[in-house]
């Protein structure tokens, strides 16, 4: 099994969980022009690793892969950041993308190695609704690819995400994009070993633009993005 191939793939542009059709609110803050160049996208990134809720979801990410395919474990978290989504946007964003991961995890898993207590595991998820985070970790344990790589390429995904977002929406040139994002990596790494420390207790986040900007969108006059 090569490990980083495993890596590439859970983490690829081209995975089918519909990523590319979330902005997360970006898309209502460039249309109020408070977001309305590269800077303004890059401070916005910047304050969101260091303060914003995908550092909690990242860390819920992690809780995922250490429950180790523990079925009790996998729902405490998977119910616990459900009630934690600012709105019911990301909430629902969430929860699709989760449940096309895992959908996706069930296909591409040996048959032949299938235990019946990870067979209960894909129920009970399946039942309760999924979120990305939860699905995210489960498989890249399943996948055996090491907690710090899985944290890294969760969060670097993320950007990449939204910097795509923003090339379409400010407009950014693809130039700008790249560099934007390669710009970022030693604030991702940092996030990475941040977040790898957290403590339940410190779960939190500082996230009241996201949710209103988020809230915000849905009644959006013209919109390129789900939510």
């Amino acid at each position: 099994m090569d490990i980083t191939q495993r890596l590439l793939q859970l983490t690829s542009p081209a995975l089918p969980v519909g990523a590319y059709s979330y902005s997360e609110g970006l898309e209502w803050l460039v249309d109020q022009g408070t977001i309305n160049n590269e800077s303004h996208l890059r401070a916005w990134l910047l304050q969101e690793l260091a303060y914003g809720s995908i550092r909690m979801e990242t860390a819920v990410m992690v809780r995922g892969y250490r429950a180790n395919a523990d079925v009790q474990t996998l729902l405490h978290w998977n119910a616990w950041f459900s009630a934690a989504r600012e709105t019911e946007e990301l909430r629902l964003q969430s929860l699709q993308m989760g449940r096309s991961l895992l959908r996706l995890s069930k296909a591409l898993h040996d048959s032949e190695q299938t235990s019946p207590e990870l067979i209960e595991v894909w129920e009970q998820l399946q039942i309760a609704g999924c979120n990305f985070a939860i699905a995210f970790g489960l498989t890249a344990n399943l996948w055996q690819i090491p907690l710090e790589p899985a944290t890294l390429g969760y969060l670097h995904s993320w950007a990449t995400n939204l910097i795509s977002a923003g090339i379409k929406l400010i407009p950014l040139g693809q130039t700008t994009g790249q560099q934007l994002l390669f710009q970022l990596q030693p604030h991702i790494e940092d996030a990475t070993q941040s977040i790898l420390l957290l403590k339940d207790e410190d779960l939190c986040s500082c996230g009241w633009g996201l949710a209103l900007a988020s809230m915000a969108h849905e009644t959006q006059y013209s919109r390129l993005f789900r939510s």
